[in-house]
């Protein structure tokens, strides 16, 4: 008997009521989406997956509020921060090939970086403690073209010291995973976007999930980014560093979005040994309660669970995906507006499935 496709599962749970070990309503889904959840506001798309099994896939309010378009469950939004996990894997995929280790340092990418670049690996830049400026301060007033990789490149080689010695402390660092994407395309050959289409999205079956590159791409079901204030919404889609690729420049849909959940329990894209790192903390990344940092995932726990995590905000988007691995249980949330109060959904949805603390798995 075949696998049922993912799209004939998402089907079947809209069409059918939904099934779980707690008999969650629905309704209770609806009531923390409840700003979403009105015919003329941005939108927001949710799923819940267990042991690969979607347990709820379902949007609300709209993907394009001026041509009314619904947001649904293939609707792409700009993932923000949650891109990082793919400028990581890439960087992990290419470790794994012996193509480069994670403790080489930028300077033997980037040999016009200033001295102080010696001092930082690569391992720096994914772990967030390189200390390296952030790019964002270092644009000049007046400037309207769009930033791109190369650019925050040249804007931190013209500077001549980092916030902190390398390797000694945490600072989320939007920087760090810009020159990642450059170190991809210097050692593959190949552009960002087309590596992450080659080599993670297309063997996941991630067919509509991109790496978007204004006037290149084309972004199929796409969700718009929306600000809003007194209750009215504005399209505030792009900003001046929307297109730079390696920190934030993914888009994507809960339905591919699952595929990628799926394929962090599997060897499909890299060893076992190797995507390890990604969920092991970095030296001296511990920073607020408990909370640390691999490659590309926040590491915490919540009431006992290992979490493994990361969001996304930017201009018009704000995303989150939240796993606990040990349960096999993830939720994802992409909503198409700023400051969309998201934060705590994943955790609400979680004490919804796993309501006792001592209680560790959902039956399969």
């Amino acid at each position: 008997m075949k696998t049922p496709s993912l799209l004939c599962a998402i089907l079947l749970i809209l069409l059918a009521p939904m099934a779980n070990a707690a008999d969650t309503p629905s309704s209770a889904i609806d009531e923390l989406f409840r700003d979403f959840n009105h015919p003329d506001v941005p939108g927001a798309s949710v799923m819940i997956i267990h042991h690969g099994k979607i347990l709820l896939a379902k949007s609300y309010g709209l993907a394009d509020l001026e041509k009314k378009t619904p947001a649904k469950y293939n609707s792409n939004y700009r993932l923000a921060s949650v891109s990082k996990q793919f400028t990581a894997m890439s960087i992990m995929i290419l470790a794994d090939e012996g193509k480069l280790t994670f403790d080489d340092c930028i300077t033997n990418f980037f040999p016009e970086f200033p001295a102080y670049g010696a001092d930082i690996t690569i391992r720096h830049l994914l772990n967030h403690t390189s200390g390296l400026p952030d790019y964002e301060d270092l644009i000049p007033k007046g400037t309207t073209i769009p930033v791109l990789d190369i650019n925050v490149l040249r804007l931190v080689a013209q500077q001549d010291k980092t916030y902190f010695p390398p390797g000694s402390q945490f600072r989320y660092s939007n920087t760090g995973f810009a020159l990642l994407a450059l170190i991809v395309e210097k050692v593959s050959g190949m552009t960002y976007s087309a590596f992450v289409k080659n080599r993670i999205f297309g063997p996941l079956g991630m067919d509509n999930t991109l790496a978007y590159e204004s006037v290149i791409s084309t972004v199929t079901n796409r969700a718009y980014g929306y600000t809003g204030k007194d209750g009215q919404f504005t399209r505030t889609d792009q900003s001046l560093t929307s297109s730079v690729l390696g920190d934030g420049g993914i888009y994507s849909s809960i339905t591919d979005l699952y595929h990628w959940n799926e394929a962090l329990y599997t060897t499909k894209l890299l060893s076992k040994k190797t995507l390890e790192e990604a969920f092991t903390p970095g030296k001296n990344t511990l920073h607020g309660k408990n909370l640390q940092y691999g490659f590309g995932w926040f590491i915490s726990d919540y009431r006992g669970m290992r979490n493994f995590w990361h969001s996304g905000e930017t201009v018009g988007f704000t995303t989150r995906i939240e796993r606990f691995p040990d349960q096999r249980f993830t939720v994802i949330v992409l909503a198409n507006r700023n400051d969309a109060p998201i934060g705590d959904i994943p955790h609400k949805i979680a004490d919804l499935y796993l309501p006792n603390s001592e209680f560790r798995d959902l039956p399969k």
